[in-house]
């Protein structure tokens, strides 16, 4: 039996568990979006003709790598509304940011760079080393240089900009720049500057969408070439990021964000009722998930939601992304657990009894914020770790993002005669198995001594 109390409410309640997993738990698969009516029609017409958003996005790719600057300002302009000179944001404009931003702004941008770069440090510390033993070890070195994907158009977010790049600085990156999106008069919010500065990115350009990225893989007369492109974005930078991946490392596929609140009865409805408004006022594509075990929470919250819904700024788009996801009522502990496994969360929150005692059952989540005095939003700004996650299921097999994505591993070997003449009979014989006579002549001229 699937339920929704009370009917006219904004979350919807499923009981049955195979039911949830065919609506609340279930995600649409990330292939050639369905794009808006009117934004659909506007790349039609960019085009002169029917396009799907994965064409489009090889197209302008094709574009900035055959025009360079010309096309990364074309696009960026047309894209972003706006107009400029210079693609570089220059010195005085960074210079200005830092007056623009209220004192209180920058002190809480500075106390998050403060916060992350600590996690990140003891992060390094328990990071792989480098190495060699008995002619065999690697080298570990930093990536040479990282371009950071500064996301957010309406909206500012320099805290993504921080919980991007401050890993990488921490890892030892030797150069760190930045592309993003331009406001109508051309100059790039102050806040993501402030951000950019404090946290390490050097150098920062006017460049948003799949033409900043597509600059950042094969470089411009003015945007440098970079070894690996970081950061969260839109459907279009997702989508160039699949598009150039093996021409550029690609830190991982990042989709709207999702919250999955486990609460068992002791937890505060009200609470519970907020942590999944502050994923669902994201986007109309975030999913807000609960997990309950009794359906008395589980309308006990949903009530919250209605009652808190109304004084949100951003109230329809968090209505709209509450509709996405729902409540599903658990018949005990260990079916919540696993759904919330199997759904492989971008945030777990548990707010259960002990919570401690559940992590070693927890296998897949990015983040498990454990308790109420450890909602997801501290995560979002100043808890440490960043809160750059995977999404879309992908926790089954991705991390968050950390210091190991700005390293690279680099396999040495170094024997010395003896080992030659230890290894190498083995390794003539397997060559010579695999019909590989040349390899198998390359150790036996060793081994003769020739």
């Amino acid at each position: 039996m699937t339920t929704t109390s009370p009917t006219t409410g904004a979350l919807r309640i499923v009981e049955d568990v195979q039911q949830a997993r065919e609506t609340v738990l279930k995600r649409e698969p990330v292939a050639d979006p369905v794009l808006p009516d009117a934004l659909q029609q506007s790349i039609n017409d960019l085009w002169g003709e029917p396009v799907s958003p994965a064409d489009h996005v090889r197209r302008i790719i094709e574009a900035v790598r055959t025009e360079g600057d010309a096309a990364v300002k074309r696009f960026s302009e047309q894209f972003d509304g706006s107009s400029y000179t210079s693609i570089e944001v220059p010195p005085e404009e960074i210079a200005a940011a830092f007056e623009q931003v209220t004192q209180e702004q920058h002190d809480a941008i500075a106390f998050a760079v403060w916060r992350v770069r600590r996690y990140h440090e003891m992060q390094m510390e328990h990071a792989p080393t480098s190495f060699k033993t008995r002619g065999a070890g690697m080298m570990v070195r930093p990536l040479k240089i990282a371009g950071v994907y500064m996301t957010g158009a309406d909206a500012a977010l320099p805290s993504s900009v921080v919980h991007t790049a401050v890993p990488g600085k921490v890892a030892g990156v030797d150069d760190i720049i930045g592309v993003t999106s331009a406001r109508a008069d051309g100059s790039v919010n102050p806040l993501k500057i402030v951000a950019a500065r404090l946290s390490g990115i050097e150098r920062i350009f006017r460049a948003s969408g799949a033409q900043g990225l597509a600059a950042l893989a094969y470089g411009t007369e003015s945007i440098p070439r970079v070894d690996k492109i970081f950061g969260p974005g839109g459907v279009f930078v997702t989508l160039a990021k699949q598009q150039l991946f093996g021409k550029v490392g690609i830190d991982a596929l990042y989709g709207p964000t999702e919250t999955l609140v486990l609460a068992d009865d002791s937890a505060s409805p009200d609470l519970a009722a907020a942590d999944l408004l502050a994923q669902a006022e994201h986007d109309v594509l975030a999913t807000p998930v609960l997990i309950t075990l009794s359906r008395g929470m589980a309308e006990a919250i949903a009530e919250q939601v209605d009652l808190q819904l109304p004084v949100l700024e951003r109230e329809s788009i968090a209505r709209a992304a509450i509709a996405r996801g729902g409540a599903v009522v658990a018949a005990d502990l260990d079916q919540a657990l696993e759904l919330a496994n199997e759904f492989a969360p971008e945030h777990l929150c548990l707010l259960v009894q002990d919570g401690e005692s559940l992590l070693p059952r927890i296998r897949s989540a990015g983040g498990v914020f454990v308790g109420e005095s450890s909602p997801e939003v501290l995560g979002d700004y100043t808890a440490g770790p960043s809160h750059v996650m995977p999404t879309g299921g992908s926790a089954r097999f991705a991390s968050p993002l950390s210091v190991l994505d700005f390293l690279r591993v680099m396999s040495v070997v170094h024997l010395d005669e003896e080992d030659v003449q230890r290894l190498g009979p083995f390794a003539a014989d397997l060559a010579r198995a695999e019909g590989l006579t040349a390899h198998a002549h390359s150790i036996e001229r060793r081994l003769e001594g020739r």
